[in-house]
């Protein structure tokens, strides 16, 4: 069913991530396709701004150590893209049906970039609503 006429449907799964995207402080989104995600990297003095702007979607943060306490789809998301490490945030929202969604907060070793990627755990990519989750970052495949 094309999201126009779901768009009231979806619309809580995607409030927060137009927030996001809104308040976001840096340059444009592009496609991750190994982690089937939008990514966005930026200057760590953006930092503050950019975990403001991420919270609007995904205000949940789990580390390397309170990982152990979340759900298995939370855990599965988490060994997909690699695990977590020192540093790393896995970021979540609330749940739509089966949907989770995530993102990736992912500093750099050089100490002056950070990444995050943000996704819907528990739907493939050519599943619905995945298209208009690219759509609304500006991305393509």
């Amino acid at each position: 069913m094309p999201f126009g006429s779901m768009e009231a449907t979806w619309e809580p799964l995607f409030e927060g991530m137009r927030k996001l995207r809104g308040s976001w402080p840096a340059r444009g989104w592009s496609w991750d396709g190994r982690l089937a995600c939008v990514s966005s990297s930026f200057g760590a003095d953006l930092e503050a701004k950019a975990r403001a702007a991420a919270a609007e979607a995904l205000p949940t943060v789990w580390t390397s150590t309170t990982l152990v306490k979340g759900t298995p789809q939370l855990r599965d998301v988490a060994e997909k893209s690699g695990g977590l490490r020192s540093g790393q945030l896995l970021m979540t929202g609330r749940t739509f049906g089966s949907i989770l969604p995530f993102g990736l907060w992912w500093p750099w070793g050089d100490g002056l970039t950070i990444s995050l990627r943000v996704g819907l755990g528990g739907i493939d990519m050519s599943d619905e609503p995945y298209q208009e989750f690219r759509d609304l970052f500006g991305v393509s495949l």
